[in-house]
């Protein structure tokens, strides 16, 4: 039986690789066949998962990278295309925040900010769109947030941040449905990751305490994350392009 989510052999670029929703995402694509390239600004935290990638029987390239220098980045599209030859998947996964609010927040501060959650994501876009569009097909997709589309106390720079990430998914959609790539974005709610802990631990809340907001009343793991790019990377997703979708647990009334 012909199985849509198989990624047998295909070549996946996840950044952020080293946890939570990065980590989870390498697992299940290797899971599903892909060959992985891990890339992570902890080049010790990308090695670990790269080890679980290798237990299960996949093939993993750790990679340090930071996703905001021009010059890193092309190093890591060079150092993957060496190693697997070509370049099917993308996912942009790093990122991150604190919460701070409007009145509080430097220059300093806000340009961190969108560097990280969409400078990042469009250097990697770029980089990687070059290889997929020279070999006529490719699947990207973004790691927003729920932030994106509404608005909440402390978040202005990153919510702005994720906001334009699902903007430039729409536009790189547009124009490069002609090349068979695909792009779109997820926008996940409160997922329990390494990152989302520490932000809540430095804003003073408990992080074992979420999910009141949502209609499951729970907070999210990063492997239904993760599940949602295998259904976007793989041939199941076919005809999606551009979209952004949320997995947040769905709308408490």
């Amino acid at each position: 039986m012909n199985n849509r989510f198989d990624l047998t052999g295909r070549v996946a670029v996840i950044t952020g690789a080293g946890s939570g929703i990065g980590r989870a995402t390498a697992l299940v694509f290797a899971e599903f066949g892909a060959h992985t390239v891990l890339a992570d600004l902890r080049l010790e935290s990308a090695e670990k998962v790269a080890e679980e990638v290798r237990a299960i029987g996949g093939r993993a390239l750790p990679v340090k990278v930071d996703v905001r220098v021009p010059e890193e980045v092309t190093a890591m599209v060079k150092h993957s295309t060496e190693e697997f030859h070509t370049i099917d998947i993308l996912v942009n996964c790093a990122g991150g925040s604190y919460n701070a609010l409007i009145e509080d927040i430097s220059v300093e501060f806000w340009d961190k900010i969108l560097n990280l959650n969409l400078r990042g994501p469009f250097l990697c876009t770029q980089a990687v769109g070059k290889v997929m569009v020279e070999k006529g097909g490719g699947a990207i997709i973004n790691i927003s947030s729920g932030i994106g589309f509404k608005a909440s106390l402390g978040v202005a720079a990153y919510g702005s941040a994720k906001a334009g990430l699902i903007q430039l998914t729409r536009l790189t959609a547009g124009e490069w449905g002609k090349y068979g790539i695909r792009v779109n974005a997820i926008a996940p709610g409160g997922i329990d990751s390494e990152g989302r802990r520490r932000a809540m631990l430095k804003a003073g809340l408990d992080p074992d305490v979420g999910g009141d907001n949502n209609a499951l009343g729970r907070i999210g793991r990063p492997d239904e994350i993760a599940y949602m790019n295998l259904f976007l990377a793989s041939d199941a997703g076919s005809f999606v392009n551009g979209e952004t979708i949320s997995v947040d647990g769905g709308p408490k009334v």
